[in-house]
């Protein structure tokens, strides 16, 4: 799975969300506003490294997600511990702490969460 650039990865994050559309539903769910020609060659981008498929349907592309938000989520995650936080959760969960952006409360919640074993 090739890595996504952030103007890439925002795209993705509209098509999970709408699943199958053409390129002008996917401008409807950016966060940041984006020319119809830039939304359009990013989306074939994402074709090209395989998150998307499209098929052309009259004179209109539909592009479908290749992949889910959660087998994405995996691949970016490991990579973000194995690269910054020498492999280590501990170190990540660390790191949050320090920037004060995880609480006592969430840590306890977590703690629940691992030694029950369930999703929350």
């Amino acid at each position: 799975m090739e890595r996504l650039t952030p103007q890439e990865e925002q795209l993705m994050l509209a098509v999970w969300k709408v699943g199958e559309g053409h390129v002008k539903a996917f401008m409807d769910h950016l966060d940041k506003p984006a020319p119809y020609t830039t939304v359009a060659s990013t989306i074939k981008n994402l074709e090209k490294k395989g998150y998307v498929s499209g098929k052309l349907f009259g004179n209109t592309y539909v592009y479908k997600p290749v992949i889910t938000i959660g087998e994405y989520k995996k691949k970016f995650m490991g990579n973000v511990v194995k690269n910054y936080f020498s492999n280590s959760y501990k170190e990540l969960v660390n790191f949050f702490v320090d920037q004060k952006k995880v609480s006592a409360q969430e840590l306890k919640d977590i703690l629940k969460l691992i030694e029950s074993g369930k999703r929350k």
